[in-house]
């Protein structure tokens, strides 16, 4: 089931960090705001949660998208709401029906509704969630698509090292005196030392 996250809509039914004001301290009711959510979800539930914020209190030098504990946090563009966004966010979404968008605003409340989603006031959705316990940390694995890809990833580097990997071929341990045998079958070799028993060939006297 995936989440969307009216953000500040949702700070300010929570009241986190005493609902924020401007300047560092809404930096960082947003920053408890998303921990305290990453803290309650599932594993997998956060890689499908998206916390969407109005884009005039983007914090200057901030990307207007990035991952907070598995949780994809989003800006608005400057001088625009998360209901804009949220509202693109809905429309542009493939599985609608497994989506819960969470806030208080009756416009998105219409704009989920259209597409078969599901919308639930912030002040709802908190008083729920907030009966959640606390994850604990080795519950945030690695996705099964990252593990498969560390797996390839380390096949790749094994066949690259045996394939740059030369035979080499073994030293000779063959004495001098002793010789391999031209009209012998290629890998015989001679165990007789040269010239002996040649007297017998020629049929030479003692």
């Amino acid at each position: 089931m995936a989440l969307i996250i009216d953000g500040y809509n949702l700070l300010n039914a929570t009241g986190i960090a005493g609902g924020g004001t401007a300047g560092s301290s809404l930096a960082q009711s947003r920053a408890a705001l998303l921990d305290f959510l990453a803290a309650r979800l599932a594993a997998a539930d956060r890689y499908t949660t998206t916390v969407v914020f109005d884009g005039r209190n983007a914090p200057p030098g901030l990307a207007p998208t990035f991952i907070h504990r598995g949780i994809t946090v989003r800006f608005a563009r400057p001088h625009r709401e998360a209901d804009d966004l949220i509202e693109e966010l809905i429309r542009s979404d493939t599985s609608p029906r497994r989506l819960t968008v969470v806030s208080s605003d009756h416009r998105l409340h219409r704009a989920a509704r259209r597409r078969r989603a599901t919308p639930i006031d912030s002040e709802v959705w908190f008083r729920q969630f907030e009966k959640r316990p606390i994850q604990p940390v080795e519950s945030v694995a690695v996705p099964d698509e990252a593990a498969s890809q560390l797996a390839s990833a380390e096949l790749d580097e094994w066949l690259r090292i045996f394939s740059d990997a030369t035979i080499r071929p073994e030293s000779s341990s063959q004495p001098a005196d002793r010789s391999v045998d031209e009209s012998a079958p290629s890998g015989f070799e001679n165990p007789f030392p040269p010239g002996y028993a040649e007297d017998l060939l020629r049929g030479d006297e003692p």
